[in-house]
């Protein structure tokens, strides 16, 4: 009796802690609108954080602290970009693989993820052709760190992520820990842009109401905050105040992933979503289902509702943006905005060079060569075929085989397929621009157990 008291505390204790850490980081997302140097100061303060405690915590706790770090630096990459907050670019990328590279030092990696290292070979050749085709006008350097940051973040995730133990428990404070920078992003978007009417502009993916910055990052992880509010929605809000708070934050977010007008990041969060459910619906007792059915109807009122305020605020635009029309109401002939022809292009790339493709970053130089312009690809899978060749096959099966086939083995994963998802719809209309689709692809690859922590005892003895 007194231990169930104790683990009810417990567990009380953990949603207390969700509900201050949000309210701080709404309070951040204030912050850094207001004070110029803040979002630096934001930065410093959470990179420094991760490391050290990945330095300082015991061995049984350094896993959750380098997959707590990378979650969250990888969801605040869009707010670090927008803001002016990160040291580059790609910041986040090298971020997660340092912490991924020190995770290893200190824990390893499992014996069988040597797929992962043959992923590393296989990357290999388009370097060695990129270093001989590219132009002048292309720096080599720049250009392969930009084009390969991903793919390596990626690799290392997954290695690192590989049949690493982790309860469900744990992989919920994960996912509350990519939550909370995007809730101060979608607080600082508010400020930024409290009026959708002022910037409507059409139809086209809306940069003003996206913090000045790409609409196609900044609605992936929106998008991503959708997912993670719904997952805790779902199975982390026992009481009628954390059902209500959740909702609220998950209409929010919702609402200022919509208007960015870039549909790639909600269409993925919607099919994350339903995989979320189907699993958790599927593998749920009969009373369990019950409980889900009733939030369910809670959900469906809650998004009628968002898609009601957006649609007003976007004088029905957003309607016209998700049924592939333009501003006045007519269809639009091409609904992938260009990314058809460019995958095309690619896919004219792979079919030159078949075997060893144009090389690292070598589209960009064709098209450099034929258009006088350098246009970057959106989509990952035409650009390993056109980069990589034959390697770039090879790299697609073995990144689509080995979690399904360690899936085969460890069905613990409740979020599997909806990490896979965003992994793979992600790089279809966004390409490895961020860091996120690497880093939760490597998630897909946990061992997730629910066995009940032991360590209640212990707790006992202290407490008494």
């Amino acid at each position: 009796m007194h231990g169930n008291k104790i683990h009810k505390k417990k567990y009380h204790f953990t949603n207390d802690l969700y509900v201050l850490l949000v309210v701080l980081h709404l309070f951040v997302g204030v912050g850094i609108f207001y004070i110029p140097l803040f979002s630096k100061l934001y930065f410093t303060i959470v990179c420094l954080y991760f490391i050290g405690k990945v330095l300082m915590s015991p061995t049984r706790e350094k896993v959750m602290w380098v997959l707590f770090g990378c979650a969250y630096i990888a969801a605040a990459e869009s707010l670090f970009r927008m803001t002016g907050g990160g040291l580059f670019y790609e910041f986040s990328k090298y971020y997660v693989i340092l912490l991924v590279l020190m995770g290893m030092f200190f824990t390893g990696v499992a014996n069988n993820s040597y797929p992962y290292f043959i992923y590393f070979i296989l990357l290999v050749p388009a370097v060695l052709v990129a270093s001989t085709t590219l132009g002048y006008d292309l720096n080599f350097r720049k250009s392969i760190a930009f084009v390969l940051s991903g793919p390596v973040c990626l690799g290392a995730s997954a290695l690192y992520c590989y049949d690493k133990k982790l309860t469900q428990e744990q992989l919920l404070q994960i996912l509350a820990c990519m939550s909370f920078p995007v809730l101060a992003m979608m607080v600082y978007l508010f400020l930024y842009n409290p009026s959708i009417k002022e910037v409507l502009n059409g139809t086209g993916s809306n940069f003003d109401a996206s913090g000045g910055f790409g609409p196609n990052q900044v609605s992936s992880l929106l998008g991503l905050g959708m997912v993670v509010l719904t997952v805790r929605f779902f199975l982390k809000s026992p009481t009628i105040f954390l059902k209500v708070f959740n909702l609220v934050l998950l209409g929010l977010v919702s609402f200022r992933a919509l208007v960015t007008f870039s549909r790639g990041g909600v269409i993925t969060a919607l099919m994350m979503i339903i995989g979320f459910l189907v699993v958790l619906y599927g593998t749920s007792s009969f009373k369990r289902r019950q409980q889900i059915l009733g939030s369910l109807i809670i959900l469906g009122v809650g998004i009628i509702i968002t898609w009601g305020i957006t649609t007003n605020q976007t004088d029905g635009m957003i309607e016209n943006r998700y049924t592939n029309k333009n501003a006045t109401g007519e269809e639009k002939e091409d609904i992938s905005t260009g990314r058809v022809d460019l995958f095309e292009r690619e896919f004219e790339g792979f079919l030159r060079h078949p075997f060893l493709g144009v090389g690292a970053s070598g589209m960009k130089q064709v098209r450099l060569e034929e258009e006088g312009k350098i246009i970057a690809s959106h989509n990952e899978v035409s650009r390993l075929f056109s980069e990589h060749g034959i390697f770039g096959i090879l790299i697609l099966l073995l990144l689509i085989i080995t979690p399904l086939s360690y899936r085969n083995q460890h069905k613990g994963n409740m979020l599997f397929y909806s990490f896979l998802i965003f992994w793979f719809a992600t790089i279809n209309h966004s390409a490895m621009r961020i860091a996120a689709p690497g880093f939760i692809y490597g998630l897909s690859l946990l061992h997730i157990t629910h066995e009940k922590k032991r360590t209640l005892p212990r707790k006992q003895l202290i407490e008494q």
